[in-house]
């Protein structure tokens, strides 16, 4: 299962190479073409397959289950998040992190219950290709993965980081883990109806809306200030700036559940 995830996310990554002499006149989107191909076979998947069925999993299943759905995969992503944080430099909020998947995964039964909010500690969110920003590397240009979304060049190359650093990925029997996928793609579907409703209605291109959303979220979420974060090397250095590690907005941008986080 893992060797095949890393098969799809490198293909992803060939097919963006591919796309080199196909630019366009926007620089933060030159394969426009083909990202509008891909946006709208999303779409029509999206439409046709997950949005309904994630409907009927809204409407049907009692709230405090999909609280609890939620709840368990988001404790699992706590500890790919605290990786980030301490690769970032981020001691101090990587511990927090720490903290909050310990105390969910215990007393918080195996994260149903996110007992680390109610105890103070905030939940964040950080992956690998956040990680690469703050290590200066740019985004490159913008991308539409298939049945993944949004992304960019350097969120792409971080995918297999990302994907390998998912503990839900090494489940075992493989039909639990491959159920728990199912449903955890549609619960992810499920919390974003309200959003996509609202886009639908307010957005004249949804494409540029989801685009221009999408870059932007990823800035604010690798330069949270303004500014580039930098790695702290120790807590004396006064050439470091502070690494925030406030959490985005929830994200609005994409119809189809994010890549492995």
């Amino acid at each position: 299962m893992i060797t095949k995830q890393f098969r799809q996310a490198a293909l992803a990554l060939g097919v963006t190479m591919l796309l080199a002499g196909c630019a366009g006149p926007n620089p933060r989107d030159p394969y426009e073409g083909y990202n509008r191909a891909m946006f709208n076979f999303n779409d029509t998947v999206d439409t046709y397959a997950l949005k309904p069925v994630a409907t009927g999993y809204k409407n049907v299943t009692p709230q405090f289950v999909q609280t609890g759905v939620s709840n368990f995969f988001g404790n699992l992503g706590d500890a790919w998040t605290a990786i980030n944080q301490f690769l970032q430099g981020n001691g101090e909020a990587g511990m927090s992190d720490v903290s909050r998947f310990a105390l969910n995964s215990t007393l918080g039964v195996l994260g149903l219950f996110d007992i680390a909010s109610e105890a103070g500690l905030q939940k964040h969110k950080e992956d690998f290709g956040q990680t690469l920003g703050v290590w200066g590397v740019e985004s490159g240009p913008y991308l539409v993965l298939p049945l993944l979304g949004p992304s960019t060049v350097r969120d792409t190359v971080a995918l297999p980081a990302d994907i390998a650093g998912d503990i839900w990925r090494y489940k075992d029997p493989t039909n639990v883990r491959n159920i728990g996928t199912v449903v955890r793609v549609v619960d992810t579907r499920a919390s974003l109806l309200d959003a996509s409703s609202l886009l639908e209605d307010a957005a004249l291109d949804r494409y540029e809306f989801l685009r221009d959303g999408y870059m932007q979220r990823r800035e604010s979420q690798v330069h949270p200030d303004g500014a580039p974060r930098k790695v702290q090397k120790d807590d004396t250095d006064e050439t470091s700036a502070p690494v925030s590690s406030e959490p985005a907005a929830k994200e609005l941008n994409s119809g189809t559940p994010p890549a492995a986080n």
